[in-house]
C-alpha cells in the first residue's frame, strides 16, 4: 500500500506515471535552466489552443511539476507561448511583448495556426504565422495540440 501511494505521488494523471525525461530527450533549446516562466499571448486564435494550455496547467496534467509557470508580465517571463494566427491588430502588440521579454528568451508557437496560419491562410485580417512577426524557437503541431504535447515542448526548453 505504501509503495502504491509513493508511486501515485509521482504521477501527473491518475493513470499514467510521469516520464523521467521529455520524449525528445535533448539538451535545452536555450540557456534557460531550472524553472521556466511563461507568458501566454493570444495573437488571434479561436481559443481551442487556450483550452488545451489551461488543461496543461490544470491539476490533471500539472505542468508546474516540471517547473513551468504562467506569469502575468512579459518582463518576468523566460518564454512566450503564442497561439493563433497573427492578426493585423495583434502584430504590433506581439512585437512589443517579444521586446519586453529579457534575454535569453524562447518563443513557442502553439497550434497549426501559429505555425502556418492553418485554415486562416490568406484571410484579410491575417498578417501571417508567428514566425512572420517574431523569431520562433519551437513549434507545437496540432489543431489544437493536446496538453501532453504542450508540456513536452515546455520540458524540452529546459531539458527537464
Amino acid at each position: 500500500m505504501i509503495q502504491w501511494l509513493n508511486r501515485m505521488r509521482r504521477v501527473g494523471r491518475a493513470v499514467e506515471p510521469a516520464d523521467e525525461r521529455p520524449p525528445a530527450a535533448r539538451p535545452p533549446v536555450t540557456g534557460v535552466l531550472g524553472s521556466l516562466q511563461v507568458r501566454h499571448v493570444d495573437a488571434g486564435s479561436c481559443n481551442g489552443c487556450e483550452i488545451e494550455i489551461a488543461a496543461a496547467f490544470s491539476p490533471v496534467y500539472d505542468a508546474e511539476r516540471f517547473g513551468a509557470r504562467l506569469v502575468a508580465s512579459p518582463r518576468h517571463a523566460d518564454a512566450l507561448l503564442v497561439t493563433g494566427v497573427v492578426t493585423r491588430n495583434m502584430a504590433g502588440p506581439l512585437r512589443n511583448t517579444f521586446d519586453a521579454v529579457p534575454e535569453p528568451r524562447v518563443v513557442v508557437a502553439v497550434g497549426d495556426c501559429a505555425r502556418n496560419c492553418g485554415v486562416f491562410a490568406g484571410a484579410y485580417g491575417v498578417v501571417g504565422a508567428v514566425s512572420d512577426v517574431v523569431p520562433v524557437d519551437l513549434a507545437v503541431p496540432g489543431c489544437p495540440p493536446p496538453p501532453d504535447a504542450i508540456i513536452a515542448a515546455l520540458r524540452s526548453v529546459t531539458g527537464r
